[in-house]
C-alpha cells in the first residue's frame, strides 16, 4: 500500500525548495509506479520492454500468455485461457509453420528459390505465408470455399497465392489439390496434417509454456481442454502434459461432426493423407477443427491414450460462448476458442473446487468477421445507439430512408 506524500510546491530557494523538488521527484515516482504496476505478479513491469529487439518476425513465435477467467468461470475453480492469438499472425498455427519450415530447412528438403504449398482453413495458410515472406520463398495455398474470405485477403496481403477449391470437396478437396500441384510443379508441400515436426513443436513449446506459467503462479494445473484441427497440439503438448503434471486431458469435437466418437478410421493413402471424406462428417461453423478425416497427426496422438474426457460441442455453443469472452472478459477470440472454453466451463462444473483448468484459444475474433460470429453484430447504429447520438443536438447521423 502506497504511503501519503505532501506535495508542497517548490516556493524559493534554499531547504524549502529541496523539500518541494523532493516531494515532486516522489510523486513522480509513486505515479510512474502506479502506471507501470501490473496487476499479476507474473507479468512483466510496464515499461520495462520486450527484451532485446528480435532478428525477425518467427522469433516472436510462442510464450504466449495464459489470462485469468474472472466472470465467466464457476465459484471456486479457476480457468485460464491459453491466448494464442499474441503469436504476430494471431493463431496457433505460426508454431506449426514455424516448425515446418525450419525442419526442412534443416533436412534440405527446402532450398531456397523454391515454392511452398499447403492447404488450410486459413490460420496455417497464413502462418506459411508469413514465414515464406519472411524467408524469400514463393507460397501457394488452396483453400475450401466456404472458409472466411478475410483469410483469403490475409494471405494474399502476406504475397501469397490462394487456390480456392469448390464447396462439394471439403477439405479433402483442397489437400487433395495441394498434393496434385505439388507433384505437377515440384513445390515443397508442408503435410501439415501428417508430419511430426507438428506436434514436436507443441511437444517442445506449448506443453512446456503452460507447465512453466502455471508453476509460476504456484498452483497446479488439473485440466487441460483443447480441441483439434490438425491435431499438433492435442497430440505434441498433451503428450508434454501427460508425462509432467498428473493434470487430465480433455478432448473436443462439434457434436455435428464426432469423428473420433464414431470409432470409425480414415482411409489413407501411402503418404498419409485421406482417401475421401470420414462417413461420421457433416458441415459444422467451427472453423479450423475437425476437417472431414481424421488427420494423421491426431490419430497418432489418440494412440498414446492421452485423452481423460471427452466432450461434444453442442450446435450455437461455440458462437455464444466467443461472444461471451469478448462482453464479458474483453477477449477476443475465433468461434474454436469459443468451443474451447464451453468445453472448459463444463469441464469446471464437475470439477472439485479448487482446480485449476487451463483451455486454449486458437486464434482471434477479427478472423471471423463473415462468419456466424458476427451475423449478429451490425454495423449501423441500432436504436439504442441512435438514442445516445440524439441525447445532444450536434452531429447526430440519422439512418436514410
Amino acid at each position: 500500500t502506497p504511503q501519503k506524500v505532501a506535495f508542497a510546491p517548490p516556493t524559493g530557494h534554499g531547504a524549502s525548495a529541496v523539500r518541494g523538488d523532493a516531494a515532486l521527484r516522489a510523486k513522480r515516482d509513486f505515479l510512474r509506479r502506479i502506471f507501470r504496476r501490473p496487476s499479476s505478479l507474473a507479468a512483466k513491469e510496464r515499461g520495462s520492454g520486450y527484451g532485446a529487439p528480435v532478428d525477425n518476425i518467427s522469433e516472436t513465435v510462442g510464450n504466449t500468455p495464459m489470462v485469468k477467467i474472472n466472470r465467466l468461470a464457476p465459484d471456486g475453480v479457476t480457468i485460464y485461457a491459453k491466448c494464442e492469438f499474441f503469436n504476430p499472425l494471431s493463431s496457433v498455427k505460426d508454431r506449426l509453420a514455424l516448425s515446418i519450415i525450419e525442419t526442412a530447412e534443416k533436412e534440405g528438403t527446402l532450398k531456397p528459390g523454391d515454392t511452398v504449398i499447403e492447404a488450410t482453413s486459413g490460420n496455417t495458410g497464413i502462418a506459411v505465408a508469413m514465414m515464406c515472406a519472411q524467408r524469400g520463398y514463393d507460397c501457394v495455398i488452396t483453400m475450401a470455399e466456404p472458409f472466411s474470405v478475410e483469410r483469403r485477403k490475409l494471405m494474399r496481403m502476406l504475397g501469397a497465392k490462394v487456390i480456392v477449391t469448390p464447396k462439394a470437396g471439403k477439405g479433402t478437396g483442397m489437400v487433395e489439390k495441394a498434393a496434385e500441384l505439388a507433384e505437377k510443379h515440384g513445390w515443397f508441400l508442408c503435410h501439415q496434417f501428417e508430419t511430426e515436426a507438428n506436434w514436436k513443436f507443441h511437444e517442445a513449446t506449448t506443453g512446456p509454456e503452460i507447465i512453466n506459467d502455471i508453476k509460476a503462479a504456484g498452483a497446479k494445473l488439473d485440466y487441460w481442454v483443447t480441441g483439434y484441427g490438425t491435431g499438433g497440439t492435442y497430440h505434441g503438448a498433451g503428450k508434454f502434459i501427460k508425462a509432467n503434471s498428473s493434470a487430465k486431458i480433455v478432448l473436443a469435437e462439434p457434436g455435428a461432426a464426432a469423428l473420433l466418437d464414431s470409432g470409425i478410421k480414415t482411409e489413407r493413402n501411402a503418404d498419409g493423407s485421406p482417401t475421401g471424406t470420414h462417413p461420421a462428417f457433416s458441415a459444422h461453423p467451427i472453423q479450423g477443427w475437425t476437417p472431414d478425416f481424421i488427420p494423421l497427426v491426431l490419430e497418432e496422438g489418440m494412440g498414446l491414450d492421452l485423452m481423460d474426457d471427452y466432450i461434444q460441442i453442442p450446435d450455437g455453443a461455440a458462437v455464444e460462448t466467443s461472444q461471451a469472452l469478448a462482453q464479458k472478459e474483453g477477449i477476443l477470440t475465433g468461434i474454436s476458442g469459443g468451443a474451447t472454453m464451453w468445453a472448459a466451463i463444463e469441464t469446471a462444473k464437475k470439477a472439485p473446487k479448487g482446480s485449476v483448468v487451463v483451455a486454449m484459444l486458437p486464434d482471434t475474433g477479427e478472423r471471423y468477421l463473415s462468419t456466424p460470429l458476427f451475423a449478429s453484430i451490425d454495423a449501423d447504429m441500432n436504436e439504442a445507439e441512435l438514442e445516445i447520438a440524439r441525447s445532444t443536438p450536434s452531429w447526430v447521423l440519422e439512418p436514410s430512408a
